[in-house]
């Protein structure tokens, strides 16, 4: 079953009942709406007069789901995940610890390969200079030394949009990007999380400050998906202004985008775990190859 993503962006008490979140309104006490505990993968919280009762938050993170805070620019800010959500949690842990540095290069390899190559793809669809992404993809390597992946990083931004320099806090749409990015990066963190693995240690990510250095790493190939929302929006209805709440209601939808992956066109949400599981199965010496989709 496909889980949801649920987006509170006014005033409201939250709070458990026979295992649903219920939706209160918190001036007249009446029930905006409700949704079942473990059809959730994400709840989004936009507002400063939001109250949550702990008893739903425990239940919230016993079912794995994902609470994410906005900040005063209506942006994810803040994420809580369970300590851990698979039985195995320490033998898993133990795998990922001791995995080589080689191997960490190797599949850091295999991430940046296929995120240009989503990148080429999501030019090629939209008729954009593509062929020179060929040069970067099949230059990677072992912990691509060689820089590939800024390379094309600069090449797919210079064509992908018009008039248009990728920085964090520029002019829109990299408010729409960054919404997206925050969005995918809980995603990616929920199923690390669920395939019993740390989110802090990455395999090419290492900040001290960072706790979702492997979710960082892991959500690579999956940006270009991203991308192509905010490209799609912009050619529909324009570069917005502002960061509206449309925008945000279009771009919660990337959850549930189909995405091809090991030969299956699967949701989004569903084809992270599918990377997640078998980044683990790479730790423990099953796999020597990530999952990722491509983008078609």
């Amino acid at each position: 079953m496909i889980k949801r993503t649920i987006y509170i962006g006014s005033p409201a008490y939250l709070r458990l009942k026979q295992k649903q979140l219920v939706v209160e309104n918190p001036e007249d006490k009446s029930i905006k709406g409700t949704v079942p505990i473990e059809d959730m993968a994400l709840l989004m919280l936009d507002h400063y007069q939001i109250t949550l009762s702990n008893q739903l938050l425990l239940k919230l993170q016993g079912n794995n789901v994902a609470v994410v805070s906005c900040d005063a620019h209506h942006l994810p800010f803040a994420m809580m995940l369970p300590l851990y959500g698979h039985t195995e949690h320490s033998d898993r842990i133990k795998h990922q610890l001791e995995a080589s540095e080689p191997l960490k290069k190797q599949l850091w390899k295999q991430t940046i390969e296929q995120k240009i190559k989503n990148q080429q793809a999501l030019l090629k669809m939209n008729d954009k200079p593509y062929e020179q992404m060929d040069l970067y993809w099949q230059h990677v390597k072992s912990g691509d030394t060689t820089n590939c992946e800024a390379k094309a990083a600069q090449h797919h931004w210079k064509y992908l949009f018009e008039n248009f320099t990728r920085e964090r806090f520029g002019n829109s749409p990299n408010n729409l990007l960054n919404f997206g990015y925050a969005v995918l990066r809980s995603i990616v963190a929920r199923a690390l999380v669920s395939s019993g693995l740390l989110p802090v240690l990455g395999i090419f990510h290492r900040n001290k400050y960072n706790p979702y250095c492997l979710a960082d790493d892991i959500m690579e190939p999956y940006r270009p998906f991203v991308d192509k929302m905010v490209y799609n929006y912009i050619s529909q209805y324009g570069v917005p202004e502002k960061l509206t709440k449309e925008c945000k209601a279009y771009m919660l939808n990337i959850a549930t985008q189909d995405v091809w992956i090991d030969g299956v066109e699967r949701p989004l949400m569903v084809a992270v775990t599918t990377t997640t599981a078998s980044l683990y199965k790479c730790y423990e010496g099953e796999l020597r190859q990530i999952k990722y989709p491509t983008l078609d």
